[in-house]
């Protein structure tokens, strides 16, 4: 009898005293998840970096000496990865990561320990960066309920609030991308930005769990707003 020894073995979480069904079905996701052990290995703080990684192959967001705002940005997955594709890790870009949680220092990134709805937020990060943003990025959700159209609206108050933050900080031309969930609501912001911005599409990267509601907004090409 033979093996397939190309195969990882499934791992099978045992049950404990105290460990309630959803978290055993929670821990045996993660443990047998590729994404995650290849996060690892590679040193990513988080299976999202893989999500950022195939939108910006196939969409570009990010270029050599970009400022990128990561909202939201613990653990620092999309950070890290942000970090690299623009050069900050060198010097040539800037990264500002913005989250009410603590977070370790990423080679390259500027951590702003504050809640992005702070009216003082958007100066003081365009003061970090240098000047206006050339992306803007937010893996953000909020606590999860476990009631699907309670977590799903929860979701898109972040979303809507990350795309006002977005207009305020953006350069001409910059682009926003936002997770957020299905739930019927999710039209009316693509709706919304696709008054100022060129391109908006909904976008679900293979990283994402093929059960999961979970789909990013891209928009693409800001319009900046006229204070007239």
């Amino acid at each position: 009898m033979t093996t397939d020894r190309s195969r990882p073995l499934k791992v099978q979480v045992k049950k404990r005293k105290g460990r309630t069904l959803a978290q055993k079905l929670w821990l045996d996701r993660q443990l047998n998840d590729p994404y995650v052990a290849r996060a690892k290995r590679e040193g990513y703080r988080s299976r999202a970096a893989y999500k950022l990684i195939e939108l910006d192959d196939r969409f570009k967001l990010f270029r050599p000496g970009g400022r990128v705002v990561d909202l939201g940005a613990a653990p620092g997955g999309w950070s890290q990865v942000a970090a690299k594709r623009v050069g900050a890790e060198a010097g040539k870009g800037r990264v500002v990561a913005i989250d009410i949680l603590d977070m370790p220092p990423i080679v390259g990134v500027d951590v702003l320990h504050l809640d992005f709805l702070d009216p003082a937020a958007p100066d003081r990060l365009k003061a970090l960066l240098g000047g206006p943003a050339d992306v803007v990025l937010s893996d953000m959700a909020a606590n999860a309920t476990g009631h699907r159209q309670t977590d799903h609206l929860k979701i898109m108050a972040l979303a809507e609030a990350a795309a006002m933050f977005a207009r305020e900080v953006l350069d001409p031309g910059g682009s926003f991308l936002c997770k957020v969930l299905r739930g019927g609501t999710e039209g009316d912001l693509l709706a919304d930005l696709k008054r100022d911005f060129a391109k908006v599409k909904h976008v679900k990267p293979a990283a994402s769990r093929a059960d999961s509601a979970e789909l990013y907004v891209l928009a693409m090409g800001f319009r900046q707003v006229s204070d007239a």
